[in-house]
């Protein structure tokens, strides 16, 4: 009877310890996720979380031979026009938002519900979120909690880097072909020229891709790549040039 008293007591002792880390652990993700973040200001990612699960899925596939490109450079290692297409193309409110812009939202909500072509409203902020520390799923309560992290990081991004390192990153990480990411392996890849040297119809062809590039192709733009480069590079102009930049 003791015995049985004392396994008890045991018992329960080991559910309180357990109950006790339990309701620590999300303040330990929090702060993990806030130091992540933190040294990203700083350290350039050696790769992003899109970047390995690609790999990943080649290796899977029995795709040995399959290699990322990537190969980092800073933003005044990159021709001012591939940043500023990028603006263009996806976030021209990019230096007024903190993270999400509310009346694109609202724009793409009101689109998408007249049956229009279905658009997005993600930020710049939040397409670095993903890219580079988000996975892929496709479930919808996948979808869901990696769009509830996905917040959580832009957040975080927004109130620890400045515009600068958040459209550095960008620059970086964004996909522009099966496997390429960022502006000089996309610039070596597709123009055999280095980053620096993109001219401004390189770099909206660069940005007219993101949507989707596995499907466009900057070496073989289709009609509507090449509308859209044309629309991006007159946006370019809208938005005040190279001035933006100085602005941030």
């Amino acid at each position: 009877m003791g015995m049985t008293a004392k396994t008890e007591r045991q018992r329960r002792s080991g559910v309180r310890r357990w109950l006790r880390w339990l309701w620590k652990l999300p303040l330990l993700l929090v702060a993990l996720s806030v130091l992540q973040v933190l040294a990203l200001r700083f350290v350039d990612p050696p790769f992003s979380a899109f970047m390995a699960a690609r790999q990943v899925q080649a290796w899977m596939a029995g795709d040995g031979s399959f290699r990322i490109a990537y190969d980092w450079r800073d933003l005044d290692e990159i021709a001012p026009s591939l940043p500023l297409s990028m603006i263009a193309a996806e976030d021209q409110n990019f230096a007024r938002h903190r993270g999400f812009d509310l009346e694109a939202i609202e724009k793409a909500r009101a689109s998408n519900a007249r049956g229009g072509r279905l658009r997005g409203a993600s930020t710049i902020s939040q397409q670095v979120a993903k890219n580079v520390f988000l996975w892929s799923g496709d479930s919808r309560a996948s979808r869901w909690a990696r769009k509830g992290v996905e917040a959580w990081y832009t957040v975080l991004i927004e109130a620890l880097w400045p515009k600068t390192r958040i459209l550095e990153v960008y620059a970086n990480v964004a996909e522009f072909g099966d496997g390429i990411y960022g502006a000089q392996a996309a610039a070596r890849s597709y123009w055999r020229r280095d980053a620096a040297r993109l001219t401004p119809a390189q770099s909206a062809t660069l940005a007219a891709v993101l949507p989707n590039p596995k499907e466009y192709s900057a070496a073989r733009p289709g009609p509507y790549v090449q509308r859209r480069a044309r629309w991006i590079e007159r946006n370019v102009r809208r938005i005040g040039g190279v001035g933006y930049l100085d602005n941030l």
